[in-house]
């Protein structure tokens, strides 16, 4: 019998590991809260394929077959045979907690839950469970299908054995582990995202513009994208509550969210998907 592979979150980072687990070849069962949040997962999924098959990476059957291996569904309990689970919800502590809480019953005594979560701490999420030792987080990049790293994150309790299997299981993705521990923001987030917030001060501060910030950045740097155009790929919202959580984490003012960020999130514009963030879509 095909492993299941659950996935929790039918947005865009749920829909991405969706599509690489079911094209590596797992049974994957995607759950959101709302029909219409999975049909926009599946529809993101489908588009994502096609380019392939125009590129001619795959051909139209096995676009199919990777379809046909995703099943839909609105209910928790079907996640119950799957011997892993990645949560992809809301970067917020107490919904993942919740969805911890809940897959734990749910789950078999040997599935692994993981947590997508870009900086949230696995050693709490995995305390809300009878299975700490089980509990393991992989952040994927975005977007998924593309990116080849998954930051590999241990809690206090996670084992060696978890960490060996979620590893393994990773490369079967046709991705690159690479491990940390348990710490604020990872590697990836406390590095980042304080380069990001500081290119937002020298925005606020009138240094230069949105321009010349981004573009110093892609020229002098080599960065594929500018930060100011990071964060709007990112999402102002998914940028300002991990330097929460680093600021909250750390206690350190180095990591203070900038006042810009936080009135732009505060009048909604959230970058490319709400439409406008430091630039206008």
């Amino acid at each position: 019998m095909t492993e299941i592979f659950g996935v929790v979150g039918a947005g865009t980072m749920g829909n991405g590991i969706t599509q690489v687990a079911a094209r590596a070849g797992f049974k994957v069962v995607m759950r959101d809260v709302a029909p219409e949040f999975l049909t926009g997962g599946m529809g993101a999924i489908d588009k994502s394929l096609q380019r392939d098959v125009e590129k001619e990476r795959l051909t139209a059957g096995e676009k199919q077959s990777i379809i046909d291996r995703i099943q839909t569904t609105t209910d928790l309990n079907d996640l119950r045979d799957a011997f892993i689970i990645v949560e992809a919800v809301t970067e917020d502590l107490s919904v993942k907690s919740d969805v911890f809480k809940r897959l734990d019953e749910i789950a078999g005594a040997k599935a692994i839950l993981a947590s997508n979560t870009s900086s949230i701490s696995i050693t709490k999420l995995g305390s809300v469970t009878r299975r700490p030792d089980k509990v393991i987080g992989m952040h994927f990049m975005n977007p998924v299908p593309v990116m080849k790293l998954v930051e590999i994150i241990r809690g206090a309790a996670t084992t060696d054995e978890t960490y060996e299997e979620i590893h393994a299981l990773t490369e079967k993705l046709g991705k690159i582990p690479l491990e940390c521990h348990d710490s604020p923001g990872f590697i990836s987030n406390r590095v980042l995202m304080p380069m990001i917030n500081e290119a937002i001060f020298a925005l606020y501060e009138g240094v230069a513009t949105r321009e010349s910030i981004d573009g110093i950045m892609k020229l002098g740097m080599n960065h594929p994208m500018g930060p100011l155009t990071l964060a709007d790929f990112i999402g102002l919202d998914v940028c300002l509550a991990i330097m929460n959580v680093l600021h909250d984490g750390f206690g350190d003012s180095k990591y203070r969210p900038c006042p810009l960020l936080k009135r732009y999130v505060d009048a909604g514009w959230l970058g490319r998907k709400s439409g406008r963030g430091f630039y206008e879509y």
